[in-house]
Formats: structure tokens, C-alpha cells, sequence
């Protein structure tokens, strides 16, 4: 098993900025990705950034040049920073990690809790 803690969620006003933290513990063996989904009232859950263990960082359309994210040295930790917030951005962000013991064997997804974004109109 492992456990997904996310924290960092919030309101704030357009324009302004916030940081979203999830820190992967437990069964850890070869993570293939770490991202952040999110999910609005009434709408599908969309992917908002993966990281990658090898690879290129994929984002969605909307937040490039306002969301960041990044993974620490470790590759068990990956961080959102989000800029320039419109109401757009409201939802609730879940942070995955998928992962494989093997190459033979398949993938495993893992999701947090979730960790609420609220951007005022």
C-alpha cells in the first residue's frame, strides 16, 4: 500500500499564487509517475500536471506558464506551484502516483484525499 498526503489547498483571490505538496509513503518500489489531477462541481476529473520518473513534464493546456511542478531529489515528494489563479482553477486537486514493481508486472494507482482550490469569481 501506500499512502498519498497532500496539503498546501485554499482560497485565494485571481492573481494570486499557492503551493501544493504531496508526500508518497509506504510500499514505494518503482514509481512510473507522480501528478496532480483536478475535479470542479459537476465536470470530469482532468489531468493538470504529471512528472515523470524519465521523461518530459506534460501539463495541461490551460496552465502552462502559470503552474510549476516538480518532484524532490528522492522522487517521492512532487509539489504544485500554481500562479496567477483564475476562478477557472477551482476544484478539488488529487495527487497521483503510479507505479510498477517490475516491468513485468502492472501498473499501480494510488490517489490522495484531495485538497480543495477555491478561486472567487
Amino acid at each position: 500500500q501506500v499512502q498519498l498526503v497532500e496539503s498546501g489547498g485554499g482560497l485565494v483571490q485571481p492573481g494570486g499564487s499557492l503551493r501544493l505538496s504531496c508526500a508518497a509513503s509506504g510500499n514505494i518500489f518503482v514509481i512510473s509517475t507522480m501528478g496532480w489531477y483536478r475535479q470542479a462541481p459537476g465536470n470530469q476529473r482532468e489531468l493538470v500536471a504529471e512528472f515523470p520518473r524519465r521523461g518530459r513534464i506534460n501539463y495541461k493546456d490551460s496552465v502552462k506558464g502559470r503552474f510549476t511542478i516538480s518532484r524532490d531529489n528522492a522522487g517521492n515528494t512532487v509539489s504544485l506551484q500554481m500562479n496567477d489563479l483564475k476562478p477557472e482553477d477551482t476544484a478539488v486537486y488529487t495527487c497521483n502516483l503510479n507505479q510498477r514493481r517490475s516491468p513485468w508486472d502492472p501498473l499501480d494507482n494510488y490517489w490522495g484525499q484531495g485538497t480543495q482550490v477555491t478561486v472567487p469569481s
